[in-house]
Formats: structure tokens, C-alpha cells, sequence
């Protein structure tokens, strides 16, 4: 902060006050400009009768110094506040809902009815793409009866299955590799051929 004063003696200084003006200023608000104008006053008038411009600049001086002070201080507060703003925003960035069984399971349910769209989504594209033969994970993943469905068919029928023996009857007449007719072939030895 910065003032320049201008002071003009009268006829009668010291036993009159000199005329003062603040010429220029920086970085002050009409306020501390107000108190300097004020400070000047009261300094003239408890220095009546002796010479006063020292003691005048000085207390301007004193005043300038306040201020500059209080400038700071305000400063440091404007910074603490803004870094505890921050940290509580940082704070609530990280402080999420609790959860709860019920949130949870709501978020689930939300959870899944997403997914589920976007599945069939990727469906409608893959069958408008002309790949209409789902792999055996995708019918799976799209009916979970799946894996029971052959115990289910196996209880439908009444554990009953036919065999036609007439496939196995002519095992005879295949050409099966005996182990006896192999040369190299021994039971003790089983890292033989």
C-alpha cells in the first residue's frame, strides 16, 4: 500500500493545523482512506501549538503498516478457508452413501436390468449382423435351465433308455489291437508299449 500526502502550512502553524490532502493511493479502499483522513485529524488536534508534519507522517505511517497487516492477515484467512473448502469438497468426493441392504439391493436391481439391456442390445446387433448361431456360453448365459435340462429329460422319460443292442453285435467282425498281440506288451512293466 502506498499514499502520498500533500500539506500546506498556514500563517499560524503550529498553533493552527496545516491544510492535508492525500494526493494519490494504491491498493487502499475508501475506507482506510477514510480512517487516514480521520487519524490526521486527531493527530493535528492533540499537536496543536507544537511541530506536528513528523508526528503526522508518522502516524500515517503506523496506520499504512495496520493495514498492510491486516491485508495479510485477511489474506491468510482467504487461503485457510479455501483449503478447508478443498479438503471438505475432497472430503465429500470420497464420502460416499453408506450402503445399506436396502440401497444395495436397489442399486442391484438397477444393476442387472442394465446389464440385461445391454445383452440384448448386443443380440439385436449380432443377429442383425447375420450371426444368428449362439455359441453354448450364450444360450447358457441366456437361459440358466440349461445345465439341468438333460436331467430333466432323463426324468421325463423314466430313467428308461432303449439300446439298440444290434449296434454291438458285430464287434467280433472289428479289427481292435489286442494288448496280448503285442510283442512288446508287459503287464509288470508299465512303461512299456
Amino acid at each position: 500500500v502506498q499514499t502520498t500526502l500533500k500539506f500546506t502550512y498556514r500563517e499560524k502553524y503550529p498553533d493552527e493545523t496545516p491544510l492535508y490532502e492525500i494526493v494519490s493511493q494504491e491498493n487502499l479502499d475508501e475506507n482506510d482512506v477514510t480512517d487516514i483522513i480521520k487519524l490526521l485529524e486527531q493527530q493535528a488536534e492533540e499537536n496543536l501549538g507544537m511541530v506536528m508534519i513528523f508526528t503526522l507522517v508518522s502516524a500515517v505511517q503506523e496506520k499504512l503498516n495496520e493495514i498492510v497487516d491486516q491485508i495479510k492477515t485477511r489474506r491468510e484467512e482467504e487461503k485457510k478457508q479455501k483449503e478447508r473448502e478443498a479438503e471438505e469438497e475432497e472430503k465429500q468426493r470420497f464420502h460416499g452413501t453408506p450402503v445399506t441392504i436396502e440401497n444395495f439391493l436397489n442399486w442391484k436391481a438397477k444393476f442387472d436390468a442394465e446389464l440385461l439391456e445391454i445383452k440384448r442390445k448386443k443380440m439385436k446387433e449380432e443377429e442383425q449382423a447375420g450371426k444368428n448361431k449362439l455359441s453354448g456360453k450364450q444360450l447358457f448365459e441366456m437361459d440358466h435351465n440349461l445345465d439341468t435340462s438333460d436331467i430333466q429329460f432323463l426324468e421325463d422319460a423314466g430313467n428308461n433308455v432303449e439300446v439298440d443292442e444290434s449296434l454291438f453285435q458285430e464287434m467280433d467282425d472289428l479289427e481292435l489291437e489286442d494288448e496280448e498281440d503285442d510283442p512288446d506288451y508287459n503287464p509288470v512293466n508299465l512303461d512299456s508299449d
